[in-house]
């Protein structure tokens, strides 16, 4: 079989993608049965576990990028099953499991608001950690720039 360029970059962009999904959620558990916490050894957006926790809210720190979502989207179901409501304080996270409930800090302005995740996302930018209902953006003063800086921290699991 004879090597093109287009094949050597389609195998390697398949064993990237490979090696991206077999990492992503790996050992991922409910933060019911374990605690969490941030290691300094993970990147942005990771969440770490802690071994022996004795407690769900141990000291969790996830930072990255937030977004909002509203009205475009109101009464449509959530990957959760509900209907969204911009109204209330609920967000959508990546692999956090539904009903756990996440404090949301804009470190420059030291405001915070706790959502409960009911839905997935947000998708795109790995920088992106949480999209916000239109709600919690408002209390965090997000809705005009559309995206801030935030800082997570899992307060309740489901």
């Amino acid at each position: 079989m004879r090597w093109t360029l287009g094949r050597v970059c389609s195998l390697a962009s398949w064993a990237l993608l490979q090696a991206g999904c077999a990492h992503s959620g790996a050992g991922f558990r409910s933060p019911t049965t374990s605690g969490i916490r941030a290691d300094a050894n993970q990147g942005e957006g990771d969440f770490a576990f802690a071994k022996n926790a004795t407690a769900p809210n141990i000291a969790a720190d996830q930072v990255g990028l937030a977004t909002w979502y509203g009205s475009a989207f109101a009464g449509k179901k959530t990957a959760s099953g509900e209907r969204f409501d911009p109204s209330l304080y609920t967000a959508a996270h990546r692999r956090l499991p539904f009903g756990t409930w996440v404090e949301v800090r804009r470190p420059d302005t030291g405001r915070t608001v706790r959502v409960r995740i009911n839905d997935r996302g947000p998708w795109g930018d790995s920088r992106r950690i949480i999209d916000l209902s239109r709600k919690a953006a408002q209390d965090l003063d997000l809705v005009r720039g559309g995206v801030s800086r935030v800082e997570l921290r899992v307060v309740r699991g489901p």
